[in-house]
């Protein structure tokens, strides 16, 4: 079964020649017809498909698009053309963390995150105990979360969302952050949900994640599809292009 379905999507953006800093400042400028841009195509024309239970891993280099196209599945922007269908419960840990509140404490904050991800306080509930302690954080609980160190934040928020118990997991290099335990431990869970059937799409840098995590993998690159394929011989290719590059600007 296909859970996701990509069809020729582009994402174009506008770039304003002049920044303003005003709703007012921007009216004035559009009503003027002062507002000029510049367009930046982040994808163009990129297709593919994701079986249910598979994984996909997503390569390149930086500005690539892999950011971008997360985004658009898990419906945070829409494509300029094309489709994207995801049918299923998604959780995007695509910036872990965001919607905690400073104020609260910590464990005030996994009922705020659980629920922006979904969950019912019910579900949380029951989950409480068991995502505290993959979080390896019970003492600071009730501490309020401005007084966490960012790796602390960084564990809470993955603890979180991979106790959301959805269909797809959409990653964009959660796995690179916290120290190296904490991201072992992040990659034997999601090698974990991998093997219980869980889709999960996966944009990192860590080309080894990448052929450990994944069975296929897509490599963009200016925003459009250069290869896709069995992870090993995708992540094969990137690395003699990148180094074949490299070799020529030396």
């Amino acid at each position: 079964m296909k859970i996701i379905e990509c069809a020729q999507i582009s994402k174009r953006f506008r770039i304003p020649h002049v920044r303003v800093y005003t709703l007012k400042q921007a009216f004035i400028r559009h009503v003027r017809r002062q507002t000029t841009y510049d367009e930046l195509w982040a994808l163009r024309e990129v297709s593919f498909t994701v079986e249910e239970g598979e994984s996909l891993g997503g390569g390149g280099p930086n500005g690539a698009g892999k950011s971008t196209l997360l985004a658009i599945l898990a419906r945070v922007i829409r494509p300029t053309t094309g489709s994207a269908r995801v049918n299923g419960r998604v959780c995007s840990l695509l910036g872990l963390g965001a919607g905690f509140n400073e104020e609260l404490t910590g464990r005030e904050n996994v009922y705020l995150n659980a629920a922006l991800l979904g969950m019912a306080r019910a579900e949380v509930h029951r989950n409480y105990d068991s995502i505290v302690a993959f979080a390896e954080l019970g003492e600071f609980m009730d501490a309020p979360l401005k007084a966490y160190s960012s790796g602390m934040r960084v564990r809470l928020a993955f603890s979180v969302a991979v106790h959301a118990d959805p269909q797809i997991y959409l990653l964009d290099e959660v796995l690179a952050v916290g120290d190296a335990h904490f991201s072992r431990k992040s990659a034997e869970k999601m090698a974990e949900l991998r093997r219980s059937g869980r889709t999960t799409v996966l944009a990192s840098h860590d080309l080894t994640a990448v052929c450990e995590l994944c069975s296929r993998a897509l490599w963009i690159e200016r925003g459009q599809v250069i290869a896709l394929g069995r992870a090993p011989e995708v992540v094969q290719a990137y690395t003699r292009a990148v180094m074949e590059a490299d070799a020529r600007g030396a």
